[in-house]
């Protein structure tokens, strides 16, 4: 017994001893490999293609030379990611295929592809069509980066750009000549002036506004999103920005040389297009107001087809407003150079296809017209036994307007329960509209989009927002002013951007898997439907920022990338700025295009970090222009 308790802590000791040599050699084993592990990571050397460099004290930020040709320092929060160097090819094969874009001739500085004027000229005249979307064939894509015109200059900051532009950005006195009279554009040493006249207010946009706003109310945010017709140079649009009214403005490139490109620069929303063969480029239900001053369009020819059109893309409640030939014309009939029956017959022919649409006439009151499309079509379906023709549309998918024919028949109207109900869903007031639940979203119209996934958007949006303040520092500075969302998805980009000195144009591709582009409009703000594999609808150097969530994924196997690329250069403006999200893959076979371009760029991590495989590509155009002949 004695011998047993003796030996006891003797094998106590040794197990403890045998415990703590175990732990000092584990623990000897941990320091070793760390600081070997340490001394590995400093030997590493930095790879010369790093695209995520901090700023380095004192560097100055190149967006503040309005002529530098660098790439703005932007910066990331988060530790620089070497992927460039596990995913680029060797530096042999690199060279060898990145493409060198060389400059076009300076006659393809307002060159714009789907509405070149001797391609339209192959067209029909017809209804217009000559003026339509004709895009080139893949025979006669061009290779090439349009230049700005010498002396190119950055254009006015928001709201002084309202009212100015400089002449070398749109070297063209023709609407300064042709409408002198009318005040729409006064050039002025070197640049123009835009006194806000147009030709049915002479007294100035704001004053024709506040006429219209004495008849209908344009401040209680019950009226957000108009389209105006016939724009001019969108005085109307840009005076009613201050009253919280977006307006797409859209006029055709016609013989009014550039006046959307005037829009545009001036930092109104605008798109070239007509009112032809073919729907609008917009939903239906969109607008809240559309309006037209002398927009020279025959409203009641071919059976009001053009009027169906105005009624398909005006929501339910929505205002039409019309001034100019044939309203008041027994005061300006002799100025109009027509006789008074023919404008007597205009009018009432006017009046007869909007009673058959089942608008109602508001008023008419010296130089104005305002009529109301109706609610819902409980009405306007039984009326239908009086007025048989235009018939209400079957079968028919009334948001379809890419490339769709017009027809003679009354867009229908979501169902309603009885005659007080919106069809479609009532809106809130702006600004409470932008961040509502959407009626298409809260009525199930839009595929796996619920209410909880439209919250969950906007948040995600926010934080992203929050992150591009950070990483591209010219947003906070008032830098940017026309924004383009090239997949625009629910709206949230720009319901974050709200509270900026910025618009968005909210683009929906064709290709997309749901059709979004009712909610962005249900929400307050506007936009177009688009195929990327064709040309944009407007001048180039029409933006400032340009966005492309998931563009390149969605359309590396529909076309070629690089005429997307290149189309994206065309109507960004230089020194402008272009935001692309997508998997590494993809951003590194953008970079080795955009390398090309006369583009820097910089390929930075995901806000969430750099587990994501989601990388953004952050872009600056550099400045350059087209150098002037002696011809010139």
């Amino acid at each position: 017994m004695a011998k047993d308790n003796y030996g006891s802590p003797k094998v106590h000791l040794d197990s403890r001893r045998k415990r703590l040599t175990y732990i000092l050699g584990v623990s000897g084993l941990c320091v070793l490999f760390y600081i070997l592990g340490a001394w590995q990571n400093s030997a590493v050397p930095k790879s010369s293609g790093d695209v995520s460099n901090k700023i380095e004290c004192g560097s100055v930020n190149p967006l503040s030379d309005p002529h530098s040709t660098a790439v703005p320092s932007f910066s990331s929060s988060n530790a620089a990611l070497d992927f460039e160097a596990r995913h680029r090819p060797d530096l042999d094969e690199t060279a060898a295929t990145v493409e060198k874009f060389h400059p076009c001739p300076l006659n393809f500085s307002e060159y714009t592809p789907c509405q070149d004027r001797t391609r339209g000229r192959r067209f029909e005249r017809e209804m217009l069509i000559y003026r339509e979307r004709h895009c080139p064939g893949k025979e006669e894509l061009i290779r090439c980066l349009i230049p700005a015109p010498p002396n190119y200059k950055t254009p006015f900051k928001w709201p002084q750009s309202r009212d100015y532009a400089w002449f070398d950005n749109i070297p063209h006195k023709e609407l300064s000549i042709e409408k002198a009279v009318q005040n729409w554009v006064i050039v002025e040493g070197d640049r123009f002036r835009f006194p806000g006249g147009g030709t049915m207010f002479p007294r100035g946009a704001d004053a024709y506004i506040d006429d219209i706003n004495a008849l209908l109310s344009l401040t209680d945010g019950s009226i957000r999103t108009a389209i105006d017709t016939g724009c001019g140079v969108a005085s109307f649009g840009a005076y009613l920005l201050k009253r919280d009214v977006i307006t797409m403005s859209f006029a055709p490139r016609d013989t009014h040389e550039a006046q959307v490109q005037f829009a545009l620069e001036r930092g109104v929303p605008a798109m070239i297009g007509v009112i032809g063969s073919q729907r609008m480029p917009y939903p239906a239900r969109a607008f809240d107001m559309a309006h037209c001053s002398r927009c020279l369009i025959p409203w009641f020819k071919n059976d009001g087809l053009y009027l169906i059109e105005v009624d398909r893309v005006l929501r339910p409640g929505g205002y039409w407003i019309l001034s100019g030939p044939p309203i008041h014309w027994k005061k300006y009939y002799k100025g109009w150079e027509r006789t008074q029956d023919d404008l007597k017959h205009e009018q009432d022919s006017i009046e007869d296809v909007a009673k058959r649409l089942c608008w109602k006439k508001i008023i008419e009151k010296d130089d104005l017209a305002i009529w109301q499309k109706p609610i819902n079509h409980i009405e306007c379906i039984q009326s239908r036994e009086i007025h048989k023709t235009p018939h209400i549309c079957k079968n028919d998918n009334s948001d379809a307007a890419w490339y769709k024919k017009l027809e003679v028949c009354i867009t229908p109207l979501p169902e309603v329960n009885n005659e007080e109900e919106v069809a479609g869903g009532e809106l809130e007031k702006w600004p409470y509209r932008a961040f509502a639940v959407p009626p298409r979203i809260s009525r199930g119209s839009i595929p796996g989009v619920a209410a909880k996934n439209f919250e969950e958007d906007n948040q995600m949006w926010k934080e992203r927002v929050t992150h591009y303040k950070r990483i591209v520092p010219p947003l906070l500075q008032g830098r940017y002013r026309n924004v383009m969302d090239m997949n625009a998805n629910l709206g949230g980009f720009a319901a974050a951007l709200i509270k900026y000195p910025v618009w968005v144009m909210n683009v929906v591709p064709i290709s997309s898997d749901r059709d979004t582009l009712g909610v962005i409009y249900e929400r307050g703000f506007i936009g177009t439907y688009q195929d990327w594999c064709e040309a944009f609808s407007t001048y180039p150097r029409s933006y400032d920022l340009l966005h492309a969530d998931g563009v390149f994924s969605a359309y590396q196997d529909r076309c070629d990338i690089t005429y997307i690329l290149l189309e994206m250069d065309r109507i960004l403006r230089p020194e402008g700025t272009v935001i692309i999200r997508d998997i590494v893959e993809v951003l590194t076979k953008v970079k080795a295009i955009t390398d090309g371009m006369r583009w820097k760029s910089q390929i930075l991590d995901h806000e969430s970090g750099p587990f994501n495989p989601e990388k953004i590509l952050v872009a600056v155009k550099t400045y350059w222009t087209a150098e002037a002949s002696k011809h010139d």
